[in-house]
C-alpha cells in the first residue's frame, strides 16, 4: 500500500504543482472539464504504457519528447489563454501516467485475479495519492495567486526537478546506442540524477513549505492585522479573507508534511525487508536427536530454530502447528527451492516468503512444491517432544549459505583456530576436521584413525 501511495506522489506531484502554477495566470478553470481531462490522461496513459515497446529507440524518443514538452510548457506560460491551460492539463498528466504505467512494480497491485484485501488497499493508496496531488496543486495555485513573485521561481525549480532525471535517462540511452561515448564522469552523473526519485517528494514538500512561509508573511499576517478595521462591512470582509488565507496556509503545511511523511515512512520502514525473528539454537542430544518440547510449538505461531553443523554451516528450520483445533505440525527448512534461504516471517495469521512476498497457505506447510518451505522428511513425535535426527538436518545443508564462526581444534597438534580462517579441512566419518597447516592436513588424510579417538 505504501509503495503505491509514494509512487503516485513521485510521478504526479511535481507535474500537478506545475499545472497549479500554470492556472495562476489564467481564469479559474471549470471543475468538470478539468477533472474529466485529468482522468482521461491518467487512465489513458497508464493503460497505454502496458503496450509500449521496451526498445532503446522508443526510450530515446519518449525521453526526448518529455524534455521538449517541459520546455514548450515553460514557453507557453507567457500565454494566458484558458484553452491552452486545458491542453497542458491533459498532456502533462498523460505523460506522467505513461511514466508511472511503465513502473515494473505496478503489476504487484494484486497477486491474484480476484478482488482481495491487498487489491483494495493498493487501489485506495492510488486514490489517496491522486487526492493529495490534486489538493496540493489547488492550494499552491491559491497561494501563488496572492504572491505573484513566486510563480516563475517555482516554475523553474519544478521544471529543473523533472529535467534532471530526464537528462540522465537521455544520456544513458545515447550511451547504450553508442551515440555518446561511455565515460566515468558521465556515468556518475547518470547514476546520481536517475536514482534520485526518492528525493522528489521531499523536494516538492520543501517547495510547499517555502511557499507557505512566504504566504504567511505576505498574506496571512497582513490580513490578520486588517481585522482591526472598525467599519462593520470592511471588518467582516477582513475576517473572511483572513480565515480563508489561514485555511490555505494550514492545508498547504499539512499536505507538505503528508508528502514528506509518506516518503520518509517508505524509506525507513515500509521498504525495508521483513526481519526474521531470532532463531533458537538447538543441539543434538546424546541419542543423536534434536528434542523440542511440543508445548513450545503447538500454539500456531512460527517457531524458528537453528542447528549448526560441525563445519559451521547454519541450518535454519521452523515448526508451526497448521490447524487451530488439533496438533498437526509443519516441520520445514526456513528456505524454498525457488527463493533460496531468505526465509519466512509470520504477520498476523499469515506466513510470508521474504524473497517474493507470497502468502503461504498454512495447512500446506510441510508439503513440497511452489514457494512452500522445503519439508524436513524424517522427524517424529513422542508424547512430549518433537524429535529430528542429524541426518534429516544435514539434508538441508545445501539450502543455506550462512557460516557461523566456531573455535575448532586441529586434531593433529591440538592447536586452536576458527573454522572460517582454516585453509585446510577434511571430512571423515561424517565429521569435518580443520587444520592449521598443510602438513597436519596431509598427516590426518593419510591415517585419520590415528588422530580420532573412538566414539568421537
Amino acid at each position: 500500500m505504501s509503495y503505491f501511495l509514494v509512487s503516485v506522489l513521485q510521478s504526479f506531484l511535481p507535474v500537478a504543482l506545475l499545472l497549479g502554477l500554470s492556472w495562476t495566470l489564467r481564469k479559474t478553470p471549470h471543475l468538470r472539464p478539468l477533472v474529466l481531462l485529468s482522468l482521461i490522461g491518467f487512465f489513458g496513459g497508464t493503460l497505454t504504457a502496458v503496450h509500449l515497446p521496451d526498445s532503446q529507440q522508443w526510450g530515446l524518443f519518449f525521453t526526448a519528447l518529455q524534455i521538449a514538452l517541459i520546455l514548450l510548457f515553460l514557453l507557453s506560460q507567457f500565454i494566458s489563454g484558458t484553452r491552452s491551460g486545458y491542453v497542458w492539463q491533459f498532456i502533462l498528466i498523460l505523460v506522467a501516467a505513461l511514466r508511472w504505467g511503465k513502473t515494473p512494480n505496478l503489476r504487484a497491485i494484486t497477486a491474484t485475479d480476484v478482488i482481495n484485501t491487498d487489491l483494495l488497499l493498493n487501489i485506495s493508496a492510488v486514490i489517496a495519492g491522486i487526492i493529495i496531488v490534486a489538493f496540493a496543486a489547488a492550494l499552491l495555485a491559491a497561494g501563488v495567486r496572492q504572491v505573484r513573485g513566486l510563480r516563475w521561481p517555482l516554475l523553474l525549480l519544478l521544471a529543473l526537478l523533472l529535467l534532471a532525471p530526464l537528462s540522465g535517462e537521455l544520456m544513458l540511452v545515447l550511451m547504450k546506442l553508442q551515440v555518446v561515448e561511455l565515460t566515468k564522469s558521465l556515468l556518475s552523473y547518470v547514476a546520481k540524477v536517475t536514482n534520485a526519485n526518492g528525493l522528489i517528494n521531499y523536494f516538492c514538500a520543501g517547495l510547499l513549505l517555502i511557499t507557505a512561509l512566504i504566504y504567511l508573511l505576505n498574506v496571512v499576517l497582513p490580513r490578520r492585522l486588517a481585522q482591526a478595521e472598525e467599519r462593520p462591512i470592511e471588518h467582516r470582509k477582513a475576517v473572511a479573507h483572513f480565515q480563508h488565507s489561514r485555511r490555505v496556509l494550514v492545508m498547504t503545511l499539512l499536505l507538505a508534511m503528508v508528502a514528506a511523511g509518506a516518503q520518509l515512512y517508505w524509506d525507513k520502514i515500509a521498504s525495508q525487508p521483513p526481519r526474521l525473528s531470532e532463531a533458537l539454537p538447538v543441539t543434538l542430544n546424546a541419542d543423536g536427536l534434536v528434542h523440542i518440547p511440543l508445548e513450545q510449538v503447538k500454539d500456531g505461531k512460527l517457531h524458528r530454530f537453528v542447528w549448526v553443523a560441525d563445519d559451521g554451516k547454519a541450518v535454519r528450520f521452523f515448526v508451526i502447528n497448521r490447524y487451530p483445533d488439533k496438533l498437526r505440525l509443519g516441520v520445514v527448512f526456513d528456505a524454498c527451492l525457488l527463493c533460496g534461504d531468505q526465509g519466512y516471517v509470520m504477520e498476523g495469521n499469515q506466513v510470508i516468503c521474504v524473497a517474493c512476498d507470497v502468502r503461504i497457505f498454512i495447512p500446506s506447510i510441510g508439503k513440497p512444491g511452489g514457494c512452500n518451505p522445503v519439508p524436513i522428511e524424517e522427524w517424529d513425535m513422542t508424547s512430549t517432544d518433537l524429535v529430528i535426527g542429524k541426518k534429516a538436518l544435514e539434508s538441508g545443508l545445501s539450502y543455506f549459505s550462512t557460516i557461523i564462526t566456531l573455535e575448532v581444534t586441529d586434531p593433529v597438534d591440538g592447536s586452536k583456530l576458527t573454522n572460517t580462517k582454516a585453509e585446510h579441512r577434511y571430512n571423515f566419518a561424517g565429521k569435518t576436521y580443520f587444520f592449521s597447516n598443510v602438513a597436519n592436513y596431509e598427516a590426518f588424510r593419510d591415517t585419520p584413525e590415528k588422530f580420532v579417538k573412538e566414539g568421537e
